[in-house]
């Protein structure tokens, strides 16, 4: 048996973010009976429980600031060492999800290399480019990235464009690196336009199916909704744009209204997020276009679902997103008229353009991001001994 340790996400049952639904995946669609799964759990308590089979053991933070996600990740660290030593465990994997910690992980992976046990890292996207740090943040996010990469055994990358930068940056380290993707399914969801929850959602928002451009993700500058607001703004179309999203007790919001004035405009809809999966779906089935900003980071699960979900994808054309999308979707670009200009094309497609969009990004999905062929290769490459000899 391998015992496969999991720590950097909040944990299971998921509630929501990229991490944490891949783990809520890679442990309920297990397939090899040959792994155990051990998952941290952000917590405000200390306590173990079973979930997806897997051993779940919550590990109590206090409130700290932005340095939570640091002793979160240490905390988990140390129980995963104490309980390989009170099992005598002598196979162990432990696989850290983000880079938040490498000014610490040679101390411990020295003690886990002395157990018998092996590191492998995700490091996830360009963390430190992201603008809700400051500067001294971003330095220290780039220092532990370095870190990170020089201690792993292995770095599994859910991008292709991520994986690349590693190798090239960090190629003094020689680092070890495989691709795996993130997952996604091709959702059909069960709901009508006449139940409950839906009629209620729509009447809420105040927008009507099939005639509303839709953006879900993170309220961040980096995810360019300065500019997605702009463009749509300055187009024609007379059709709205949907924002699921957190925008409580957020400054960038007041920074957004400031200089856009979108409350002028009365297509534009900050709805909240929404946090029922099911009807998620039925809103991005039932969009009209889904346009994405992200530029920072590698496979974005967001992209997947829409892809998975939306008949028309309007994609910021960066490396990230053109390897995930390919032919199944259509660029733009952060020069002034270029979003505006794909709108207002948008608005002019054809019923078969559009169908065979929707085809070509539910293919892709299909055959490069099955959860069921992403289980399969996570599975060998946690259980294989000829990458950690």
């Amino acid at each position: 048996m391998r015992e496969i340790f999991i720590i950097g996400s909040k944990g299971i049952p998921a509630q929501y973010g990229g991490f944490e639904t891949f783990v809520e995946n890679l442990t309920a669609k297990k397939h090899s009976d040959r792994i155990h799964y051990h998952v941290a759990c952000l917590s405000d308590s200390n306590e173990e429980f079973i979930y997806n089979n897997a051993r779940c053991f919550k590990v109590k933070v206090p409130q700290i600031g932005s340095a939570k996600a640091v002793y979160y990740d240490i905390a988990a660290l140390k129980q995963c060492i104490r309980y390989i030593k009170a099992n005598h465990i002598d196979n162990a994997v432990i696989y850290i999800l983000a880079c938040r910690i490498g000014p610490f992980i040679g101390h411990y992976t020295r003690i886990l290399h002395e157990l018998g046990a092996h590191v492998y890292v995700n490091p996830d996207g360009h963390e430190w480019k992201r603008s809700k740090w400051n500067r001294w943040i971003q330095k220290y996010w780039k220092i532990s990235e370095r870190l990170m990469v020089k201690h792993a055994e292995l770095l599994i990358c859910d991008s292709v464009n991520i994986q690349k930068y590693i190798e090239h940056d960090y190629s003094e380290y020689h680092p070890r690196t495989v691709y795996i993707a993130y997952g996604a399914d091709i959702v059909k969801t069960d709901l009508k336009h006449t139940d409950p929850k839906v009629v209620q959602w729509f009447k809420k928002a105040n927008v009507a199916e099939k005639n509303y451009y839709l953006v879900v993700g993170r309220f961040v500058p980096e995810n360019n909704y300065e500019t997605m607001i702009r463009e749509f703004m300055s187009s024609k179309t007379k059709k709205d744009l949907v924002l699921v999203t957190n925008i409580d007790k957020n400054k960038f919001y007041e920074e957004l209204k400031e200089k856009t004035h979108f409350e002028r405009d009365s297509r534009i809809k900050f709805v909240g997020t929404v946090y029922d999966q099911e009807l998620l779906s039925y809103i991005r089935n039932n969009a009209y276009a889904y346009i994405h900003g992200h530029e920072v980071g590698g496979t974005n699960p967001s992209l997947l679902e829409a892809l998975a979900t939306t008949p028309i994808n309007l994609l910021l054309g960066v490396g990230f997103n053109r390897e995930v999308g390919k032919d199944g979707a259509l660029y733009w670009r952060k020069t002034p008229g270029d979003l505006k200009r794909l709108i207002e094309q948008c608005d002019c497609i054809g019923q078969e353009q559009k169908d065979l969009l929707s085809e070509k990004a539910k293919s892709r999905i299909s055959q490069a991001y099955d959860w069921n062929m992403i289980i399969d290769q996570y599975e060998r490459v946690l259980d294989a001994d000829f990458l950690i000899s």
